[in-house]
């Protein structure tokens, strides 16, 4: 069994991985982040460059040779085989399965790396150190590059009997000419209200009418962009958000109906425009909700630290 005061936490996204190094009791004493999205398909190049920044992040904490593990969280991270797989907003593991925690590990000289998905990680973090403390069912939903989620019944992470349950942000929410996904489907949720699939909904916007906006000329459009946009009170922008909010909203009352959750917890960059999605999306759920659950379900937002809930969450499976 792996000997160590300290834990690493990795949270791997489709743009950026950031690390931290953290203590007993929940404290991160050093962070850092890289790219995850420069590496093409080239996975070892990836879990090299990887290596080389958690190393930095322990010397950076003063913590060499007191490690005992290391705890990942990854889009499609499966806890039972510690791959990655077919992972559509990872380049490098789109296509095949990568041993991600065993790649891993042996980079890092032998240190135990646990895999697990990225919004279960996210869970994990909140239900421990979060606004979710005490709740013993709830449903974490990740907004960010994609739409990740994790399942939390009656104080269980729910992974399934294959290790990749809680992929609900593909679940379809347009069922006819919907939108392609990165994962090869058409009408998935994520492809409507990640990041990038508000992006695309004000792009065809734009294109469609000559309404003017704020976001007219601009040449590549980010859901920060939008988010700008609205708060100087852009009527497209924040017609988006509506959108998006509303299409959300809708979802989640699907969600509550097979797990009764008492909230959804949202977290992710775009959990940050909570000003404009939370009405929309309350409406929403609770106009799709069956009577035995209307007004009983909270949405909430993460009361962590940006990118901390997914560290502490990942570096939870480490102790």
């Amino acid at each position: 069994m792996a000997t160590g005061n300290y834990v690493v936490g990795i949270d791997v996204g489709g743009q950026t991985t950031k690390i931290g190094v953290v203590d007993a009791r929940g404290d991160v004493l050093a962070q850092k982040v890289i790219r995850s999205d420069i590496y093409g398909i080239d996975a070892a190049a990836y879990i090299e460059a990887l290596a080389a920044a958690v190393k930095a992040t322990i010397a950076e904490a003063g913590k060499e040779g007191d490690i005992r593990g290391i705890g990942v969280g990854a889009p499609n991270g499966n806890y039972y085989q510690g791959v990655i797989a077919y992972a559509p907003n990872l380049a490098w593991a789109a296509s095949e399965s990568v041993p991600f925690a065993k790649m891993l590990s042996e980079a890092m000289d032998g240190i135990p790396v646990t895999l697990t998905n990225d919004a279960n990680a996210a869970a994990m973090g909140e239900m421990t150190y979060g606004v979710a403390r005490g709740m013993k069912d709830f449903i974490m939903i990740t907004l960010g590059t994609g739409v990740g989620s994790g399942i939390v019944i009656n104080g269980q992470v729910v992974y399934g009997h294959d290790g990749f349950a809680g992929e609900l942000g593909h679940t379809l929410a347009v069922r006819n000419n919907g939108r392609s996904c990165n994962c090869g489907r058409q009408g998935c949720l994520e492809a409507y209200c990640s990041a990038i699939g508000m992006a695309r909904t004000a792009r065809e916007w734009l294109e469609a009418t000559n309404e003017p906006s704020l976001l007219r000329n601009i040449e590549k459009i980010t859901s920060k962009d939008i988010y700008d946009a609205a708060k100087e009170g852009d009527a497209l922008a924040l017609r988006v958000f509506e959108y998006t909010g509303k299409m959300l909203g809708r979802s989640f009352a699907d969600f509550v109906a097979f797990s009764a959750p008492e909230a959804i917890v949202l977290f992710g960059g775009l959990a940050r425009a909570k000003e404009f999605l939370y009405e929309p999306m309350m409406t929403s759920m609770n106009e799709n909700l069956l009577k035995i659950w209307q007004g009983k379900v909270q949405i909430v937002f993460s009361s962590l630290k940006e990118s901390d809930a997914a560290i502490l969450g990942a570096s939870a499976l480490a102790w």
